[in-house]
């Protein structure tokens, strides 16, 4: 959208309002949301399209990729590997090397979920270096009232990711530890018997504060990104000066902001395998 056409405060809260789709009260269809409001009327069950559109596109795009990458492999009979295939094979050592040095224990599923998380994160991240005004301009002569390129300013998609992991602790601390083992640790720690109240609360504080803080830290990193560069937009409709050094501060941001989404990323990544490494651990 132009900022000509909205105040700044008309302007941001645009760039931040995803697509929604959802039912209106007392209504029993389904439609989109063509304001805000209507966006929060809509309630929780309602779905925001752009984030789930992106990243199943995102997510289309890595498998696509790594396939071709793995068939050009195994069909290359000179062994000359192509750029595509020198960026997977560095990409799948990093996470091997990633996964050796922080789980300990013995299981298929880490190395494949972490470089999984590595990468999907890593381009849903970088939907954040295009300018903010060409997805919602494109959006806008589709017909669409509004569209979020960054699904990880989304905080249902960094949620979802770290509800997911969360399973997969409490699976996995389950199927290593046992039934018992697992109870015992949120009822008998730190404290013993005689504390199981406290037990209770601070490991189930703990527990739960690992998918919340997986999804915050994510979110908010993201979220305070797309806000800069939303300001800076901005700043090109205050005049020529005003605009080139908004110009300056866009480019500046953008390199800056590439070491941003590359870290939350390996975070997100790391975190993910140091949980369930914890998870794997046997209960003594």
């Amino acid at each position: 959208m132009s900022t000509e056409a909205l105040t700044s405060s008309e302007y941001i809260k645009h760039h931040l309002q995803n697509l929604t789709y959802g039912k209106l009260p007392g209504s029993d269809h389904w439609q989109l949301a063509h304001t805000i409001q209507e966006a929060k009327e809509m309630g929780f069950w309602a779905f925001n399209l752009d984030t789930l559109g992106v990243s199943l596109v995102l997510g289309a795009l890595f498998l696509f990729m790594f396939r071709l990458a793995a068939k050009r492999i195994s069909s290359d009979s000179k062994g000359v590997p192509s750029g595509l295939q020198n960026f997977v094979e560095w990409i799948v050592e990093f996470i091997d090397t990633s996964v050796r040095g922080s789980f300990s224990g013995k299981n298929p599923l880490v190395a494949p979920l972490a470089l999984t998380i590595f990468v999907w994160i890593l381009l849903m991240n970088l939907m954040d270096l295009i300018p903010v005004d060409w997805v919602p301009q494109l959006a806008h002569l589709a017909g669409l009232p509004f569209f979020k390129v960054v699904p990880t300013t989304d905080p249902n998609a960094t949620f979802g990711m770290a509800i997911a992991v969360f399973f997969l602790v409490i699976y996995y601390s389950i199927k290593m530890k046992g039934v018992g083992g697992f109870v015992g640790e949120l009822t008998l720690q730190p404290f013993g018997k005689l504390g199981l109240p406290a037990n209770i609360f601070l490991e189930g504080v703990n527990l739960v504060a690992k998918p919340v803080s997986l999804a915050l830290r994510l979110f908010g990193n993201m979220y305070a990104g797309e806000m800069i560069f939303i300001l800076i937009a901005l700043m090109f409709g205050g005049g020529l000066g005003v605009g080139l050094f908004g110009g300056v501060l866009q480019w500046g941001w953008a390199v800056f902001h590439i070491l941003i989404v590359t870290l939350q990323a390996f975070i997100f990544m790391t975190l993910t395998i140091v949980y369930l490494d914890m998870a794997h651990q046997e209960h003594h």
